[in-house]
This record gives C-alpha cells, sequence and structure tokens, in this order.
C-alpha cells in the first residue's frame, strides 16, 4: 500500500471491509507511527501495545472508546497532564464506564464486576448456555438456511448474559425486543461516520437495573440480582445504586456487542473452508484452538485508545505528553515477530492464545471466559446438529467473489449480516 499515507484510517469506509494491508503498511514503516489526519500516534506492533497495556503510570485510558473524537475538553499542556486529565475527565464521553477508568477508581470497580462474574456463576451460567443455544436452533435450523447474527448471533449472546445477570425470566423478551431492535450496520461509537456516539442501549439498560437493584435491596430474594445488588467494594463498603448499575450495563452492552462479532467471523470462516469444517467435526478438541485462531485473525475489537500522562518512549519513538495512542489489537495480532505466516488461518497455531483481542493488562477483558464460553457451545452445538454449512451465494455471491459488508467502524470488527445454508444432521 504505497499512498497509506493519504489514507484516513478514522473516516475512509473503503478500510472497514479490510484494514490489514494498511496496518501492514503503518507496521512496515515503524511499529509506532503516527497518522497525519487526526495526530494519533498508532501502536501495530505486537511488543510495543503490550507495553502500552500494562503501563498505566505512563498512559491514561479516560479516552478508550472515543479517541480523537471529540478530542480533550481542554489543551493538554505541561510535562504532566494528570491534573488536567483528572479535572476534565467527567466531560469526556462514556466516562461512567468501566473501561475509561484509571486506577485506583477502576480497581475497585473491576473488583465490583468480578464479584459479579465468579467461577461459580459462570459454571453455573454455561451449564444453561446448552439449553439456550439447543431452543434457538431448534427455529433456526428449521428452515434449512438463515441468517446467523439476527436468527441465532444476536438473541443468544443477550440470553446468556441475562440469565449471567440474573434478569428474571419474565423480562427477557422485553430485553430481545428492545435491544435486538438496533439495525445490526449501525455502527454507534466507532462510526466512520458523524454518528460516533450511541448511548440509547445504555441508558436502556441503566433504566432497568437501576430498577432492579433498588428491589433488591429493599427486598431480598434467594437469587443473582440480590447479590449483584448487595456486592461491595473490596473495602467492604457498599457502592452506590449508580455504580453497580454501570458495571451490570457495560458487562451487558460490552459483552454481546463482541461475542456476535466473535460468532459470525468463526461461522464464516467455518463455511467458507469445508476441509477446516470437516476436521472440527471429527476431532471436536480442536474447537477452542480454532476460537483462539478466529480471535487472533479477526479481533472483535481493532484496538483502542490511551492518552499519555507523561513523556514516554514506546519502540524507541518517543511520545509526549498529552498524546493520542491507538493500541491496534487487529495488528498487533498479526506481527510477524510474535506470528509466524500471520496472515494464514492456522488452527494448529501452537502461540495463538498469546493474542491480544481480549487486551492485556489491567482492563483485560473481564469477560473473555464468558466469551470463549458461548463460541465452544454454538460451535459444539452446530457441528452436532448439521452435517455441513455453506455460505449462502444468493446473499454474497459465489466463491472467489463473496460479497460480506462490515460493520462502518474504526474500533470494532464484524459481519452486518451472515447469510448460510446447512443439511441438517441426521
Amino acid at each position: 500500500m504505497d499512498d497509506f499515507e493519504a489514507i484516513d484510517f478514522f473516516r475512509d469506509e473503503a478500510l472497514v471491509a479490510d484494514p490489514y494491508p494498511y496496518f501492514e503498511a503503518l507496521r512496515g514503516r515503524c511499529p509506532v507511527q503516527r497518522e497525519n489526519h487526526h495526530d494519533v500516534m498508532m501502536v501495530t506492533g505486537y511488543d510495543e501495545a503490550v507495553q502500552v497495556y500494562n503501563d498505566t503510570d505512563a498512559f491514561s485510558s479516560c479516552i478508550s472508546v472515543t479517541g480523537p473524537f471529540p478530542g480533550f475538553p481542554v489543551p493538554l499542556e505541561g510535562d504532566d497532564v494528570s491534573e488536567l486529565i483528572a479535572l476534565h475527565r467527567d466531560e469526556l464521553p462514556m466516562s461512567d464506564q468501566l473501561p475509561t477508568m484509571d486506577p485506583p477508581t477502576h480497581t475497585d470497580h473491576r473488583a465490583l464486576l468480578m464479584r459479579l462474574i465468579t467461577p461459580k456463576r459462570l459454571k453455573e451460567n454455561e451449564a444453561s448456555m446448552w439449553h439456550l443455544a439447543d431452543g434457538l436452533l431448534d427455529d433456526y435450523l428449521a428452515p434449512g438456511e438463515g441468517e446467523f447474527i439476527g436468527g441465532f448471533a444476536g438473541p443468544f449472546t443477550l440470553l446468556v448474559i441475562a440469565d449471567l445477570l440474573g434478569v428474571p425470566e419474565e423480562d427477557r423478551q422485553e430485553f430481545m425486543d428492545t435491544l435486538q431492535r438496533r439495525p445490526a450496520a449501525e455502527a454507534g461509537v466507532g462510526s466512520t461516520g458523524d454518528d460516533t456516539l450511541h448511548h440509547s442501549p445504555l441508558e436502556y439498560l441503566y433504566g432497568r437495573f437501576t430498577t432492579y437493584i433498588e428491589e433488591r435491596r429493599r427486598e431480598p430474594r434467594e437469587d443473582v440480582l440480590t447479590g449483584l445488588a448487595t456486592a461491595t467494594f473490596p473495602d467492604g463498603s457498599p457502592p452506590e445504586v449508580i455504580d453497580v448499575v454501570r458495571v451490570a450495563a457495560n458487562l451487558f452492552a460490552a459483552g454481546q456487542e463482541t461475542t456476535v462479532r466473535l460468532l459470525s467471523s468463526a461461522l464464516k470462516i467455518l463455511a467458507e473452508q469445508p476441509e477446516l469444517q470437516r476436521l472440527l467435526r471429527t476431532e471436536r478438541d480442536r474447537i477452542p484452538n480454532f476460537i483462539e485462531e478466529t480471535l487472533r485473525a479477526e479481533s472483535p475489537v481493532k484496538g483502542d485508545f490511551r492518552l499519555s500522562k507523561v513523556a514516554t518512549s514506546v519502540g524507541g519513538v518517543d511520545i509526549p505528553p498529552g498524546t493520542t495512542v491507538m493500541v491496534l489489537n487487529s495488528a498487533a495480532n498479526r506481527d510477524p515477530r510474535q506470528f509466524e505466516d500471520p496472515a494464514a488461518f492456522d488452527v494448529g497455531r501452537a502461540n495463538v492464545r498469546r493474542h491480544l483481542a481480549f487486551g492485556r493488562g489491567v482492563h483485560t477483558c473481564p469477560g473473555a471466559p464468558l466469551a470463549r464460553a458461548e463460541a465452544r457451545v454454538t460451535l459444539e452445538r452446530l457441528l452436532e446438529r448439521t452435517s455441513d454449512i455453506r455460505i449462502a451465494e444468493r446473499a454474497h455471491g459465489p466463491a472467489g467473489a463473496r460479497r460480506y459488508d462490515y460493520v462502518p467502524t474504526f474500533i470494532l470488527r464484524g459481519l452486518t449480516n451472515l447469510n448460510l445454508e446447512w443439511s441438517e444432521a441426521r
């Protein structure tokens, strides 16, 4: 890509379908490279990405989901902008969300989240996933063809997270009707267009979970929501209702969004590679590694942002205070210094779990075990209940000339729709 400097990564929709040549061009110049449209330092190298993620002393997460848009409220001047960040971070979009918090606030709120998704609760949740998957597949598989994201992946991930958080069964249809109504092609946060901040799903979730938490604090029951309502910070102090609501809503919204992208990427890869599909049908123990390679090759999150607080250096490149940095997981996961032949999909890749699809450091995705379990259950059940899964040529064109549409966002990587055909197993 000779003209990559002329490309605006954040606004050019041509990069939505295939950003990987752009990432390779950046890395080829330098793994830490400033782009010249929005003055963002782009980190495409694996080691360099890990360094940024682990260095919370030098980098703030306050702009993690917004990056250069709309920018910081005041000029960031001086040798240390930490105080300016502390004074103005609440003016930034999404400032009440866990991904934008820094230690020690992040430490306390993440600990609260981990009290909600304990190993015991995750195990109970996984046990119900098999039942939820089969119930949805009964209807989805019957016609022999269907759109996968709206027909299965979206409803499945919503029901799984609703079960994890203890949403009463009588309310789950309302959640489905409200949260599945948004078009799959709508980008929301990270849009390559002008609509960069979409709040309606969070507003709905805030309202519902506020009601749940207040009710359970008044009248405790023997249920998951009561455990959520009575969870405490590490020092034993009770959080405000809104603190619990924010954590639950963030887990609900972020976990569903990224897992849908993972599931659709996995099914696209399987349907495009019949030999690989046959291998997984006969050797089911390879499914976990297939999931990890899918996460590496098609990371649901392209990357997120950091703001440098002090002068520092990454990969030998000086980073001045107040610099917006984008750590590109998708690029780091294809760094040939870390992954041999990174463009190839290798289900037997030995070091695949070193990928950065779930981030690294204090902000490592807390829902990673949940996403992996959802993907494994989905693949196990689909492979068991079908004998062949194919791309629907009527929707996506013939092999060698496929047409796929991706969500127009510079943060997420995912299909807007995936039409499949299949033969049910006898």
